[in-house]
C-alpha cells in the first residue's frame, strides 16, 4: 500500500515537472523553434486541428519558421490561425510557404516573460505540494484504519517529503535555465 502511494506520488510530481517544461516551451525566446506552434489550431473542414496535422512545420533559419500546408486552400486559414493565436507573431505568405519571422525581444518584454515563467514555476511548486498533501492524507487514513503502524506511516511521510524536496529543486533548476535563456541576447 505504502509503496503504491510513493510510486503514485513520484509519477504525479514527474507529470507536474513535465507540464512545467511544456509551459516553458510556449514562452518564446528570440530564437525560432517549431514548438511555438504546437498548440495552434486551425479550422480544418469544421473541426479544430493542430497545425502540425495539416502542414509541414520547419525552421527556415534561426529566426524564421516555415509552415507549408499540404492543401493549397489551407494557406490563408493557417496564416490566420497563427496571427490569431496571440503569440505576437506576424506570418506572411510567400507562394505556398508561410514564413513566420520571430521578432527581437526588448528588455522590457524579456522581464515580462520572466514574470510569466516565475508564475508558472510557482504553480508547479503548488501542484507538487498538493500532491504531497494528498499522499500524507492517504497515509494518515491507512494509519487510522490500522493498516500500517505509526513508524511505517512516519517513514513514508518522510519519503514523500524527500520526493517533494527533490522535485522543488528540479523545478528551481528548470527556472534558472529558462531565465538564463530569456535574458540571453
Amino acid at each position: 500500500m505504502i509503496a503504491d502511494i510513493k510510486k503514485n506520488v513520484e509519477l504525479k510530481m514527474n507529470k507536474s515537472l513535465e507540464a512545467l517544461k511544456a509551459d516553458y516551451g510556449k514562452v518564446r525566446t528570440g530564437r525560432a523553434h517549431t514548438g511555438i506552434l504546437d498548440h495552434v489550431t486551425v479550422d480544418y473542414y469544421g473541426s479544430p486541428t493542430l497545425i502540425s496535422q495539416v502542414a509541414n512545420v520547419t525552421l527556415i533559419d534561426a529566426r524564421t519558421i516555415g509552415v507549408q500546408p499540404w492543401e493549397k486552400k489551407m494557406i490563408s486559414l493557417v496564416e490566420k490561425a497563427i496571427r490569431d493565436a496571440d503569440l505576437g507573431l506576424n506570418p506572411s505568405t510567400n507562394g505556398d510557404i508561410i514564413r513566420v519571422p520571430m521578432p527581437m525581444l526588448s528588455e522590457e518584454r524579456r522581464r515580462d516573460l520572466i514574470k510569466v515563467v516565475r508564475t508558472e514555476t510557482e504553480n508547479a511548486k503548488i501542484a507538487v505540494r498538493n500532491i504531497r498533501r494528498d499522499a500524507n492524507e492517504q497515509l494518515k487514513k491507512l494509519l487510522k484504519d490500522k493498516e500500517v503502524g505509526e513508524d511505517e506511516e512516519r517513514r513514508a511521510q518522510d519519503d514523500v517529503q524527500k520526493l517533494t524536496d527533490r522535485f522543488v529543486i528540479e523545478i528551481d533548476k528548470a527556472l534558472q535555465v529558462k531565465e538564463a535563456e530569456l535574458m540571453a541576447v
